[in-house]
Protein backbone atom coordinates (compact mmCIF):
# COMPACT_ATOMS: atom_id res chain seq x y z
CA UNK A 1 0.00 0.00 0.00
CA UNK A 2 1.29 3.48 -0.87
CA UNK A 3 0.59 6.70 0.98
CA UNK A 4 1.76 8.98 -1.84
CA UNK A 5 -0.74 11.81 -2.27
CA UNK A 6 -0.20 12.09 -6.01
CA UNK A 7 -0.94 8.37 -6.44
CA UNK A 8 -4.08 8.71 -4.32
CA UNK A 9 -5.40 11.63 -6.38
CA UNK A 10 -4.60 9.87 -9.65
CA UNK A 11 -6.45 6.71 -8.58
CA UNK A 12 -9.35 8.79 -7.27
CA UNK A 13 -9.60 10.79 -10.49
CA UNK A 14 -9.56 7.67 -12.69
CA UNK A 15 -12.24 6.01 -10.58
CA UNK A 16 -14.51 9.08 -10.63
CA UNK A 17 -13.96 9.69 -14.35
CA UNK A 18 -14.87 6.08 -15.15
CA UNK A 19 -17.93 6.32 -12.91
CA UNK A 20 -19.11 9.52 -14.60
CA UNK A 21 -18.76 7.87 -17.99
CA UNK A 22 -20.71 4.80 -16.88
CA UNK A 23 -23.36 6.90 -15.14
CA UNK A 24 -24.03 8.86 -18.31
CA UNK A 25 -23.56 12.38 -16.98
CA UNK A 26 -25.81 14.90 -18.80
CA UNK A 27 -24.16 16.94 -21.54
CA UNK A 28 -23.37 20.55 -20.69
CA UNK A 29 -24.62 23.47 -22.72
CA UNK A 30 -22.22 26.17 -23.80
CA UNK A 31 -18.49 26.35 -23.22
CA UNK A 32 -17.04 23.42 -21.21
CA UNK A 33 -15.66 24.45 -17.80
CA UNK A 34 -11.90 24.71 -17.37
CA UNK A 35 -12.20 22.47 -14.30
CA UNK A 36 -14.06 19.33 -15.37
CA UNK A 37 -16.64 17.58 -13.17
CA UNK A 38 -14.24 14.69 -12.57
CA UNK A 39 -11.51 17.10 -11.45
CA UNK A 40 -13.94 19.03 -9.26
CA UNK A 41 -15.15 15.87 -7.51
CA UNK A 42 -11.58 14.66 -7.08
CA UNK A 43 -10.52 17.93 -5.48
CA UNK A 44 -13.56 18.03 -3.18
CA UNK A 45 -13.31 14.40 -2.02
CA UNK A 46 -9.54 14.64 -1.50
CA UNK A 47 -10.07 17.73 0.65
CA UNK A 48 -12.48 15.78 2.86
CA UNK A 49 -10.15 12.77 3.04
CA UNK A 50 -7.24 14.94 4.19
CA UNK A 51 -9.41 16.79 6.71
CA UNK A 52 -8.68 20.31 5.42
CA UNK A 53 -11.75 22.37 6.28
CA UNK A 54 -10.68 25.71 4.81
CA UNK A 55 -11.30 25.93 1.06
CA UNK A 56 -8.81 28.80 0.76
CA UNK A 57 -6.09 26.81 2.50
CA UNK A 58 -6.86 23.73 0.36
CA UNK A 59 -6.62 25.68 -2.90
CA UNK A 60 -3.22 27.01 -1.77
CA UNK A 61 -2.10 23.55 -0.67
CA UNK A 62 -2.63 21.85 -4.05
CA UNK A 63 -0.35 23.99 -6.26
CA UNK A 64 2.33 24.09 -3.55
CA UNK A 65 2.47 20.34 -2.92
CA UNK A 66 1.22 18.97 -6.25
CA UNK A 67 2.28 21.39 -8.98
CA UNK A 68 0.77 20.50 -12.33
CA UNK A 69 -1.73 17.99 -10.93
CA UNK A 70 -4.63 20.25 -11.92
CA UNK A 71 -4.02 22.57 -14.90
CA UNK A 72 -6.60 25.03 -13.58
CA UNK A 73 -7.95 25.75 -10.12
CA UNK A 74 -10.54 28.49 -9.54
CA UNK A 75 -10.49 30.94 -6.68
CA UNK A 76 -12.26 30.19 -3.43
CA UNK A 77 -15.54 31.83 -4.45
CA UNK A 78 -15.59 30.10 -7.84
CA UNK A 79 -14.71 26.75 -6.28
CA UNK A 80 -17.46 27.12 -3.69
CA UNK A 81 -20.00 28.07 -6.35
CA UNK A 82 -19.13 25.05 -8.50
CA UNK A 83 -19.21 22.79 -5.45
CA UNK A 84 -22.66 23.94 -4.40
CA UNK A 85 -24.03 23.45 -7.91
CA UNK A 86 -22.51 19.94 -8.05
CA UNK A 87 -23.82 18.85 -4.64
CA UNK A 88 -26.22 16.14 -6.00
CA UNK A 89 -23.42 14.79 -8.21
CA UNK A 90 -21.00 14.86 -5.27
CA UNK A 91 -23.42 12.90 -3.09
CA UNK A 92 -23.81 10.23 -5.76
CA UNK A 93 -20.04 10.04 -6.25
CA UNK A 94 -19.45 9.54 -2.51
CA UNK A 95 -22.05 6.76 -2.46
CA UNK A 96 -20.45 5.12 -5.50
CA UNK A 97 -17.02 5.19 -3.84
CA UNK A 98 -18.48 3.78 -0.62
CA UNK A 99 -20.14 0.94 -2.52
CA UNK A 100 -16.76 0.04 -3.95
CA UNK A 101 -15.45 -0.92 -0.49
CA UNK A 102 -15.87 -4.13 1.51
CA UNK A 103 -17.35 -2.13 4.39
CA UNK A 104 -20.47 -1.21 2.40
CA UNK A 105 -21.91 -4.73 2.77
CA UNK A 106 -21.45 -4.78 6.57
CA UNK A 107 -24.62 -6.32 8.09
CA UNK A 108 -24.32 -4.11 11.21
CA UNK A 109 -25.15 -0.41 11.36
CA UNK A 110 -24.78 2.19 14.11
CA UNK A 111 -27.23 5.11 14.29
CA UNK A 112 -26.96 8.28 16.36
CA UNK A 113 -27.35 12.04 16.12
CA UNK A 114 -25.24 15.02 17.18
CA UNK A 115 -25.90 18.78 17.39
CA UNK A 116 -24.66 21.13 14.67
CA UNK A 117 -24.62 24.53 16.35
CA UNK A 118 -25.22 27.41 13.94
CA UNK A 119 -25.44 30.41 16.28
CA UNK A 120 -25.42 31.51 19.90
CA UNK A 121 -27.24 34.84 20.03
CA UNK A 122 -30.86 35.74 19.40
CA UNK A 123 -30.15 38.22 16.52
CA UNK A 124 -28.31 35.43 14.69
CA UNK A 125 -31.27 33.10 15.07
CA UNK A 126 -33.60 35.79 13.72
CA UNK A 127 -31.48 37.05 10.81
CA UNK A 128 -29.77 33.86 9.66
CA UNK A 129 -30.76 32.27 6.36
CA UNK A 130 -31.31 29.10 8.40
CA UNK A 131 -34.17 30.74 10.31
CA UNK A 132 -37.27 28.61 9.88
CA UNK A 133 -35.17 25.50 9.23
CA UNK A 134 -32.84 25.45 12.21
CA UNK A 135 -34.24 25.57 15.74
CA UNK A 136 -33.50 25.23 19.41
CA UNK A 137 -32.62 21.83 20.85
CA UNK A 138 -31.02 20.30 23.91
CA UNK A 139 -27.63 18.56 23.89
CA UNK A 140 -27.56 15.97 26.67
CA UNK A 141 -23.82 15.28 26.41
CA UNK A 142 -23.02 18.97 27.09
CA UNK A 143 -26.12 19.64 29.23
CA UNK A 144 -27.08 22.81 27.36
CA UNK A 145 -29.43 24.17 24.75
CA UNK A 146 -28.23 25.14 21.28
CA UNK A 147 -29.59 26.77 18.14
CA UNK A 148 -28.94 24.99 14.88
CA UNK A 149 -29.53 21.60 13.34
CA UNK A 150 -29.00 17.99 14.30
CA UNK A 151 -26.95 15.61 12.17
CA UNK A 152 -28.44 12.12 12.01
CA UNK A 153 -25.90 9.56 10.82
CA UNK A 154 -26.14 5.88 9.95
CA UNK A 155 -22.74 4.23 9.53
CA UNK A 156 -20.93 0.92 9.84
CA UNK A 157 -18.98 0.07 13.02
CA UNK A 158 -15.80 0.96 11.10
CA UNK A 159 -17.16 4.47 10.50
CA UNK A 160 -18.22 4.26 6.83
CA UNK A 161 -21.28 6.55 6.36
CA UNK A 162 -24.32 4.82 4.85
CA UNK A 163 -26.84 7.66 4.93
CA UNK A 164 -27.35 10.89 6.82
CA UNK A 165 -29.74 13.79 7.30
CA UNK A 166 -29.67 17.32 8.70
CA UNK A 167 -32.91 18.17 10.49
CA UNK A 168 -34.26 20.63 13.00
CA UNK A 169 -33.55 19.44 16.55
CA UNK A 170 -37.28 19.54 17.30
CA UNK A 171 -37.82 16.43 15.15
CA UNK A 172 -37.81 13.09 16.93
CA UNK A 173 -34.74 10.94 16.26
CA UNK A 174 -36.91 7.90 15.59
CA UNK A 175 -39.03 9.71 13.01
CA UNK A 176 -35.91 10.99 11.24
CA UNK A 177 -34.46 7.46 11.08
CA UNK A 178 -37.64 6.11 9.50
CA UNK A 179 -37.68 9.00 7.01
CA UNK A 180 -34.05 8.30 6.01
CA UNK A 181 -34.79 4.62 5.41
CA UNK A 182 -37.93 5.49 3.44
CA UNK A 183 -35.90 7.86 1.27
CA UNK A 184 -33.48 5.06 0.30
CA UNK A 185 -35.46 1.80 0.66
CA UNK A 186 -32.82 -0.18 -1.25
CA UNK A 187 -30.38 0.29 1.63
CA UNK A 188 -32.28 -2.18 3.82
CA UNK A 189 -33.68 -4.29 0.98
CA UNK A 190 -30.20 -5.34 -0.17
CA UNK A 191 -29.10 -6.33 3.36
CA UNK A 192 -31.14 -9.27 4.71
CA UNK A 193 -30.69 -9.81 8.43
CA UNK A 194 -29.50 -6.24 9.03
CA UNK A 195 -28.78 -5.27 12.65
CA UNK A 196 -28.98 -1.62 13.79
CA UNK A 197 -27.37 -0.60 17.09
CA UNK A 198 -28.79 2.48 18.81
CA UNK A 199 -29.11 4.12 22.22
CA UNK A 200 -32.20 4.66 24.36
CA UNK A 201 -33.21 7.65 22.28
CA UNK A 202 -34.60 5.16 19.75
CA UNK A 203 -36.93 3.35 22.16
CA UNK A 204 -40.28 3.13 20.35
CA UNK A 205 -42.81 0.41 19.62
CA UNK A 206 -43.58 2.17 16.33
CA UNK A 207 -39.93 2.06 15.25
CA UNK A 208 -39.62 -1.60 16.28
CA UNK A 209 -42.64 -2.52 14.15
CA UNK A 210 -41.37 -0.41 11.23
CA UNK A 211 -38.00 -2.16 11.21
CA UNK A 212 -39.50 -5.62 11.77
CA UNK A 213 -41.60 -5.21 8.62
CA UNK A 214 -38.36 -4.69 6.68
CA UNK A 215 -36.52 -7.60 8.27
CA UNK A 216 -34.26 -5.32 10.33
CA UNK A 217 -33.39 -5.99 13.97
CA UNK A 218 -32.81 -3.12 16.39
CA UNK A 219 -30.38 -3.65 19.26
CA UNK A 220 -30.77 -0.99 21.95
CA UNK A 221 -30.85 -0.73 25.74
CA UNK A 222 -34.12 -1.02 27.64
CA UNK A 223 -35.24 0.92 30.66
CA UNK A 224 -34.59 -0.56 34.06
CA UNK A 225 -38.24 -1.40 34.72
CA UNK A 226 -38.48 -3.55 31.58
CA UNK A 227 -37.22 -6.99 30.65
CA UNK A 228 -33.94 -7.03 28.78
CA UNK A 229 -34.02 -7.47 25.02
CA UNK A 230 -32.03 -10.24 23.30
CA UNK A 231 -28.38 -9.22 22.93
CA UNK A 232 -28.69 -6.26 25.26
CA UNK A 233 -26.05 -7.67 27.59
CA UNK A 234 -23.43 -6.78 24.99
CA UNK A 235 -24.25 -3.07 25.24
CA UNK A 236 -22.57 -0.85 27.81
CA UNK A 237 -25.03 1.53 29.45
CA UNK A 238 -24.93 3.88 32.39
CA UNK A 239 -27.51 5.24 34.81
CA UNK A 240 -27.50 8.63 33.08
CA UNK A 241 -28.93 7.00 29.95
CA UNK A 242 -32.18 6.23 31.76
CA UNK A 243 -32.99 9.93 31.84
CA UNK A 244 -33.51 9.80 28.07
CA UNK A 245 -36.95 8.33 28.65
CA UNK A 246 -38.15 11.57 30.22
CA UNK A 247 -38.40 13.18 26.78
CA UNK A 248 -40.12 10.30 24.99
CA UNK A 249 -43.87 10.45 25.63
CA UNK A 250 -44.54 7.39 23.48
CA UNK A 251 -43.10 5.17 26.17
CA UNK A 252 -40.72 2.26 25.82
CA UNK A 253 -41.32 -0.83 23.77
Amino acid sequence: MTTDLNTLLTALYVTIDDWLGAAGAPARLGRPPRLTDAELLTVAIAQALLGIRSETRWLRFLPAHLPGAFPYLPGQSGYNKRLRAALPLLQRAITALARDTDLWADPVWVVDSTPVECGRCRPTAQRSNLAGWAGYGYCRSHSRYFWGLRLHLVCTPAGLPITWALATPKLDERQVLMAMLDHDPHLTAERPGLLIIADKGYVSAELDAYLAQRGVRLLRPSYRNLARRPGEQFLKTGPSADRVGQRHPQGPA
